[in-house]
C-alpha cells in the first residue's frame, strides 16, 4: 500500500496556495465568504479549526464553480484580556497581541486555509481604528451618537462597563464577579432609532437560521401597550405609566415607579428612601438580574386615583425591579396577572384580584396560589369589559382612555441604545475633547488618529488613561485652547460591527473603505460562526450598516450579511482525578478494562459528560498536535464527518485516526489507478452514471451546508471504486471519474486533493466536475397501489412522480388495469412517494345491475 507523506505534501501545497493565490479569479459572479474572524488570545481552538474549515469548503467550492471569492482573515485584537495579560507577563499589550496574532496567523496557515492574507486586518492597528474614528465623528455628526448619564452594568473587577448582554447569571462573561449598578456619564450609538428598520429588516434575510432571527425580534422586542396618566394626591402631581397589558387595569393595587423617576425628587432627604435606592444598586441593569434578585420598594406614603373606579386609591412604591429607561419608569401592578407583581403584592400584603379567567366560573386562590395567571380566557371583575376575551378588552379599553384624554396608545420597543463606553487602555479612543466651558466636541479630523500611549502604567486601579497626564491634556485645534482627551475607549463590537467593509479594500488610506468596492462584494454572501454572537456582535452590525448608508448615500448595501450559518461546538469528555481537580485529556489513558486512570499516579479517574471544550475545564485537545500526528486534511474531514455542522461535535482521537486511515486508502486507490492499463479504452455508461449520480447530490449537498452527507457519499464512492477494481472497466474510465472524486475532495482535503491531481496529471485543477442533468439516475422508491384500502401490488418508480403519472402507470398496470375497467372512480386518496388508494361507489354499481335485470325481464 502507498502511503501518502503528509508532512511533505502539506509543506509544498501550502507554498503554493501562497504563491498561486488561487482565490483570484476574474468572474463577474462574485462570493464573499467570511468566518467571523479570532481574538487573539495566542493560539487556536478546535472551535476555530471547525469554523474555518467550514468557511474553507464553502470559499474554495464557490471558486471551483466559477466565482470570483474574497476569502479573508483578521484580528478582533483589542480588549480588556491583553491588559491582564499584559499585567500578568510583564509585557505591553501591543506587543502581547502581536505576538499571538504571529503565533495564530502560522497555526492558521498549518491548516491549508484559502485565506487571502493580503486583506487582513488587525482592529488594534492604528491604520484600521484611525478610520473607526472617522465613522465616530461622522457619526456623531450625524446625531448618532449621544452622551447621557446612565445606570450601567459595573464589572467591580475589571473596573469597567459591561453591556447588558455581557452579563450572564448577574456576573461579568469574563471575570464573573458579581455585576452592579453605577451611574455615569456614557457615550451612546442611538441604535434605538432604527428599532422598528431593524425589526423589518428580519423578515429580508432567507438564509438566517430561524432560531437567530428569533433572539434577535425577541431582543428588539417591539409591545404595542398604552400609556395611562394616573392623578396623585398630592398637588397637581401625576405620574404616567406605560403598560402592554391595558386590559388588566381594573386588577390594579398598585402604581411602582423607578428609583430616578421625578416624583422621588420629593424623598431626596428621606434616608429610608436613599438607604433603599443604596440597596437597589447592588442589582445589574439586565432584565435576568432584575427578574432574579428579591422585589423590595419603598412605600412613598403617596396615592394615585384608578382612572376606572370611583373613590379607589392605589398606592404608590418604588421598586428595584422598574427601570427609568423602558416606558415611563413607571407602571400599575396587577398581581394576579403578572409574576413580578404578584411577588411584590404578597410581600407588602398587597390586593390581588384576578382580572382574566380560564374559567370565570371557579375563581382563583391567590392567597395559596405563587404564580400569577398570565394565559388568555374572558374578563371578569371589569365592568364594561367583562366577557370579552383579552385582546378585545384591550382595544376596548385603549379607546375609553383615549376618549377621557387620561391616556394613548403607544409603541415602544425593549431594545436600549448601545452603550460604547469602557473604561480600559486597550480599546479604540473616542475621537472626543472636553473644553474649558464644559462643552465636548470631536477632535479634527486632521489630527487622526489619536493613538494611543505607549508609555502606560497598567498596575493602577480603574482606567490607566485616565492617569496619563501628556496624552490626556491637549488643545483644541480650532480654538487652541486647553482640553481633556475622552479618555474611555470603544467597547470591542465597535471594532467588528464594520471590519467585513475594510476587507474589501484594506489598502485604501484616505477613508474607510472604498464604496465602489463595498457595493461590488457587499453583502458577505456566506457569514459563518457561533450562535452566541445572534445578538450582540449581528445586531450591531446591521445597525452600522444602516448608520453608514444614512451617512453616505453612494452606499448601496442595506444587510451586511446575506446567509448566515451558525456551527456548533467542539466538545469532549472531561475528566477529574480523586481530589476533583480537572485533567488534560493528555494526562488520562484508558485500560484494557475500559477504565480511565491517571498517567502520572495510576489513580482512577472520574469521567464526566461530554462538554464544549474550554480551559477552565482542561478538556481540550490541541489542534496543532493534531496536525503533526495526522496531518491537517484528515483533522478537517474528521471534524467535518461526524456530525451535521449545525450540531455540536464529539472530538476523538479513534475519530480522527480513522479520518487518516481513509485518506491512506484514497492516496493508495490513486495510485494504483495510475498504474493500472487495460486495452480497453472505453468508458463505462454504469460507472459513468454512478459517480454522475453521486457528484449532482455531493454539490446539493455543499450548497445545503450537508457536509456531513458529503463525507459519507465520498466512503461510497471508495466503495464502488474498490469493487470496480475487479470488474472489467478501462483504466481510462476509472482514471476519468476519480479525477472527479479527487476535485470533489479539493475543499475538503486540498493538500492530498492536488497530490492527488498532479499524479493523475490532471491539469485543468480550478473547476468543479460538471454534472450531466441527461444522466442523473433518478432516485427509486416503492409505492403500494390499493383498491378499496386493499393493496394489489407494490410499484417501484422514480420519486417524486405526480399523481396524474401514477394514476396513468395503474391502467397499464396488469394487475390494476382489469379491476378498475369501466368501473366509476369515487375517491382517490393519493400521499406522494407512498401510496395511491383508488375507491370505487361500490353500491351504485349494484344498483346499476338490479337495474339492469329489471329492464331484461320487463322486456321478456
Amino acid at each position: 500500500m502507498e502511503r501518502l507523506n503528509f508532512q511533505a505534501i502539506e509543506k509544498k501545497w501550502q507554498s503554493s496556495f501562497e504563491r498561486e493565490k488561487l482565490y483570484n479569479k476574474k468572474s463577474a459572479k462574485k462570493f464573499y465568504c467570511l468566518e467571523m474572524f479570532p481574538y487573539p488570545s495566542g493560539k487556536i481552538h478546535m472551535g476555530h479549526v471547525r469554523n474555518y474549515t467550514i468557511g474553507d469548503v464553502i470559499a474554495r467550492f464557490k471558486f471551483l464553480n466559477g466565482y470570483n471569492v474574497l476569502h479573508p482573515m483578521g484580528w478582533d485584537a483589542f480588549g480588556l484580556p491583553a491588559e491582564n495579560a499584559a499585567k500578568e507577563n510583564n509585557l505591553h499589550p501591543k506587543e502581547w497581541t502581536k505576538k499571538n496574532i504571529s503565533e495564530m496567523k502560522r497555526q492558521l496557515k498549518l491548516m491549508g486555509l484559502s485565506i487571502d492574507w493580503d486583506l487582513e486586518v488587525s482592529t488594534c492597528d492604528e491604520k484600521y481604528y484611525k478610520h473607526q474614528q472617522e465613522i465616530f465623528i461622522d457619526f456623531y455628526n450625524k446625531g448618532f451618537v449621544k452622551r447621557k448619564e446612565n445606570y450601567v452594568n459595573w464589572d467591580p473587577e475589571e473596573q469597567t462597563v459591561l453591556a447588558n448582554e455581557q452579563v450572564v447569571n448577574g456576573r461579568g462573561w469574563r471575570s464573573g464577579a458579581v455585576v452592579e449598578r453605577k451611574k455615569l456619564s456614557q457615550w451612546f450609538f442611538d441604535i434605538t432609532r432604527f428599532s422598528e428598520d431593524l425589526l423589518k429588516g428580519l423578515d429580508e434575510l432567507k438564509n438566517w437560521p430561524e432560531k437567530v432571527k428569533i433572539m434577535q425580534k425577541n431582543w428588539i422586542g417591539k409591545s404595542t401597550g398604552c400609556e395611562i396618566k394616573f392623578d396623585i394626591d398630592r398637588g397637581n402631581q401625576k405620574i404616567n405609566i406605560f403598560t402592554t397589558r391595558p386590559d388588566t387595569i381594573f386588577g390594579a393595587s398598585f402604581l411602582a415607579v423607578s428609583v430616578d423617576h421625578p416624583i422621588c425628587k420629593n424623598f431626596v432627604n428621606d434616608q429610608n428612601y436613599n438607604k433603599f435606592k443604596n440597596e437597589c444598586l447592588k442589582v445589574g441593569t439586565t432584565e435576568e438580574a432584575l427578574a432574579n434578585a428579591e422585589k423590595i420598594g419603598f412605600n412613598t406614603k403617596l396615592f394615585a386615583t384608578h382612572p376606572f373606579i370611583k373613590g379607589k386609591k392605589l398606592p404608590v412604591y418604588v421598586a428595584n425591579f422598574i427601570l427609568m429607561d423602558y416606558g415611563t419608569g413607571a407602571i400599575f401592578g396587577c398581581p394576579a396577572h403578572d409574576q413580578r407583581d404578584l411577588d411584590f403584592a404578597k410581600k407588602y400584603n398587597l390586593e390581588v384580584k384576578e382580572v382574566v379567567s380560564d374559567n370565570p366560573s371557579k375563581p382563583k386562590n391567590f392567597d395559596k396560589l405563587s404564580e400569577a395567571y398570565l394565559g388568555d380566557g374572558k374578563m371578569i371583575n371589569s365592568y364594561f369589559l367583562n366577557g370579552l376575551n383579552v385582546e378585545q378588552a384591550k382595544s376596548k379599553i385603549i379607546k375609553e382612555i383615549e376618549k377621557l384624554k387620561i391616556g394613548e396608545k403607544k409603541i415602544t420597543f425593549r431594545l436600549k441604545d448601545w452603550g460604547i463606553s469602557r473604561q480600559r487602555y486597550w480599546g479604540c479612543p473616542i475621537p472626543m475633547i472636553h473644553l474649558e466651558d464644559g462643552s465636548i466636541v470631536p477632535v479634527d479630523k486632521s489630527e487622526l488618529p489619536v493613538k494611543l500611549p505607549e508609555d502606560i502604567n497598567l498596575n493602577q486601579s480603574g482606567n490607566p488613561l485616565e492617569y496619563h497626564k501628556n496624552w490626556k491634556n491637549t488643545f483644541h485645534k480650532k480654538t487652541g485652547k486647553p482640553a481633556i482627551r475622552e479618555t474611555d475607549t470603544l467597547d470591542t463590537f465597535v471594532d467588528s460591527s464594520w471590519y467585513f467593509l475594510r476587507f474589501c479594500s484594506p489598502e485604501i488610506k484616505s477613508e474607510p473603505f472604498d464604496v465602489k468596492k463595498v457595493n461590488y462584494w457587499m453583502p458577505v454572501d456566506q457569514y459563518i460562526g457561533g450562535i452566541e454572537h445572534a445578538i450582540l456582535h449581528l445586531l450591531y452590525s446591521r445597525f452600522f450598516m444602516r448608520a453608514l448608508k444614512k451617512n453616505n448615500s453612494k452606499i448601496k448595501i442595506y444587510e451586511p450579511f446575506k446567509g448566515l450559518f451558525t456551527q456548533g461546538m467542539v466538545c469532549h469528555e472531561t475528566y477529574k482525578d480523586k481530589d476533583g481537580k480537572w485533567l488534560k485529556p493528555s494526562e488520562v489513558e484508558k485500560n484494557s478494562n475500559g477504565k480511565f486512570f491517571k498517567i502520572s499516579d495510576k489513580t482512577e479517574v472520574k469521567v464526566g459528560p461530554s462538554e464544549s471544550m474550554s480551559k477552565s475545564k482542561k478538556n481540550v485537545i490541541d489542534p496543532e498536535s493534531m496536525i503533526k500526528s495526522y496531518g491537517a486534511d484528515a483533522v478537517r474531514w474528521f471534524i467535518l464527518s461526524d456530525s451535521p455542522p449545525e450540531k455540536d461535535i464529539q472530538w476523538s482521537n479513534q475519530g480522527v485516526n480513522a479520518a487518516y486511515k481513509f485518506l491512506q486508502k484514497i492516496y493508495n486507490l490513486c495510485n494504483i489507478v495510475n498504474k493500472k492499463s487495460s486495452k480497453k479504452d472505453s468508458l463505462d455508461k454504469d460507472f459513468d452514471l454512478k459517480i454522475n449520480s453521486y457528484v449532482n447530490k455531493i454539490t446539493k449537498s455543499i450548497n445545503n451546508f450537508n457536509l456531513n452527507v458529503v463525507v459519507a457519499n465520498v466512503y461510497e464512492i471508495y466503495n464502488l471504486f474498490n469493487d470496480c477494481l475487479e470488474k472489467d472497466i478501462s483504466a481510462k474510465c476509472l482514471k476519468f471519474n476519480l479525477i472527479k472524486l479527487m476535485k470533489i475532495l479539493i475543499p475538503f482535503t486540498p493538500h492530498m486533493s492536488y497530490e492527488c491531481l498532479e499524479m493523475l496529471g490532471e491539469k485543468d485543477i480550478k473547476d468543479w466536475p460538471q454534472v450531466d442533468n441527461s444522466l442523473i439516475l433518478k432516485e427509486k422508491i416503492k409505492m403500494a397501489i390499493q383498491i378499496n384500502g386493499r393493496t394489489r401490488d407494490i410499484i417501484e418508480i422514480e420519486k417524486d412522480f405526480d399523481q396524474i403519472t401514477i394514476e396513468n402507470l395503474c391502467k397499464k398496470n396488469n394487475k390494476i388495469k382489469d379491476k378498475i375497467l369501466n368501473k366509476s372512480i369515487d375517491k382517490i386518496i393519493f400521499v406522494k412517494n407512498r401510496i395511491i388508494n383508488l375507491n370505487f361507489k361500490i353500491f351504485s354499481i349494484l344498483f346499476s345491475t338490479s337495474k339492469l335485470l329489471n329492464i331484461i325481464l320487463a322486456i321478456i
